[in-house]
Parts: structure tokens; C-alpha cells; sequence
């Protein structure tokens, strides 16, 4: 009977995790780095114009509001708040929008650096043979700025996985919602709750093992 409640437990918050947790990270994720890609880009511009230091200050905004405020408050803007201005959103989507915002404003900052952390050099030798700026950052800049993001980008994913959970308060059906509902409904916190931890514990696992085969990929190649 215990193995038998064990596995009642355990099929739904899989399959949340399956259809809501996973595709919830992966997706923020990829929307969260291409925000940080153009927010780190905008503000290593080296222009002086007015646009480009409005773009700046618009960006250090963004970046000062998601770092000083809760995620959780940001989805209960997003989800609970719009709605007061005529802006309703599915629950899917409003955790994408806050997730993604939150991974792009923390990721601007290692892809900032990381740029930076290439030598001038580089540039130059980019430059040196008739390369343009474009050029020069695609072919020679990103891939050494990307070798050296790549440990604290994955950490980030590894987090935001764990971080979805956060999305049972705006009524997405992810891992932890189902563990919230079963146990609501048996009052096994404990065995339930246990069950939802080993199974993140178990996907940041595998994960770990996918970080440090691409870091040891990355390394050999570049």
C-alpha cells in the first residue's frame, strides 16, 4: 500500500515536471539570455550619443528593479496586478515573462563581464585582418566571452529549474503545484513534499553532469 501511494504521488508531479517545469526553464531561459545579450551589448557600448546613454539608464533601471525586488513579487504583479490595468495573461505565460526578465537582468551582468574579460587584443587581431566590428565579436569575441560565462550561465539554469516552483503561486500545474494539491488532499506534507524535492534534486543532478560535459567540451575547442 505505501510503495502503491508512493507511486500515486510520484506520476503526477513527473508529469508536471514533464509538461510545466522543463519547458518552463528551458524557455525562460532562452528568452532571458537574448534580453542579456542586448542589455550587456547596449551597455559596453563605447557611443555617447543620446540615445545610446538613454538606452543605458533605461537598461540600468531594468536591471536595479529585478535585482531589488522579490521574484515573487514580480509574478504577482505580473499575474495578479495587470489585470488591474486591463492586461490579463495565462499563468504559463506571465511565469515565462517574470522568469525571463529576472534571468536577463542577472545574465547581462556575467555576459557583460565576460565580454569584457576577453583581451583587447582579440579585437585587434580580428581588426587586423580586415575584419569588421561584427564580425570580430561573432567569429573571435563570443565564442572566448561564452567559454568563459558558460560555469555561472548553467549555475543560473541549474537555479531557475529549482526557481519554477515559484510558478504554483500564479496556478501553473508544475511540480510543485502537484505536490501542494496531493498533499492537500492525503495531508502526507512530509512524504509528499520529500517526493517533489527528490525529483528537482534528481533533474539538477543530471543537469550537473550536462554542465560539466559541455564546460569540458568548451574547453577543448576553444
Amino acid at each position: 500500500m505505501l510503495v502503491s501511494n508512493y507511486i500515486e504521488a510520484f506520476l503526477p508531479m513527473i508529469k508536471g515536471a514533464i509538461l510545466y517545469t522543463i519547458p518552463l526553464s528551458i524557455i525562460s531561459f532562452i528568452c532571458g539570455i537574448t534580453i542579456g545579450v542586448i542589455v550587456a551589448l547596449i551597455r559596453i557600448n563605447h557611443s555617447k550619443n543620446p540615445l545610446s546613454n538613454l538606452a543605458k539608464a533605461i537598461c540600468q533601471f531594468y536591471i536595479s528593479i529585478i535585482r531589488g525586488t522579490p521574484l515573487l513579487v514580480q509574478l504577482f504583479i505580473i499575474f495578479y496586478g495587470l489585470p488591474n490595468i486591463g492586461i490579463t495573461l495565462d499563468p504559463f505565460i506571465s511565469a515565462i515573462i517574470a522568469f525571463s526578465l529576472s534571468i536577463g537582468a542577472y545574465s547581462s551582468e556575467t555576459i557583460r563581464a565576460s565580454i569584457l574579460a576577453v583581451p583587447k587584443g582579440q579585437w585587434e587581431a580580428g581588426w587586423s585582418i580586415g575584419l569588421t566590428n561584427s564580425d570580430t565579436f561573432i567569429k573571435i569575441i563570443a565564442p572566448q566571452a561564452l567559454k568563459i560565462a558558460l560555469p555561472t550561465l548553467s549555475n543560473t539554469f541549474i537555479a531557475l529549474v529549482k526557481d519554477t516552483s515559484l510558478a504554483s503561486v500564479v496556478l501553473v500545474a508544475e511540480l510543485f503545484r502537484q505536490a501542494q494539491t496531493i498533499a492537500s488532499q492525503n495531508y502526507e506534507f512530509l512524504r509528499v513534499y520529500s517526493q517533489a524535492a527528490l525529483i528537482y534534486w534528481i533533474i539538477c543532478i543530471g543537469l550537473g553532469y550536462l554542465q560539466t560535459h559541455l564546460e569540458a567540451k568548451f574547453s577543448k575547442h576553444l
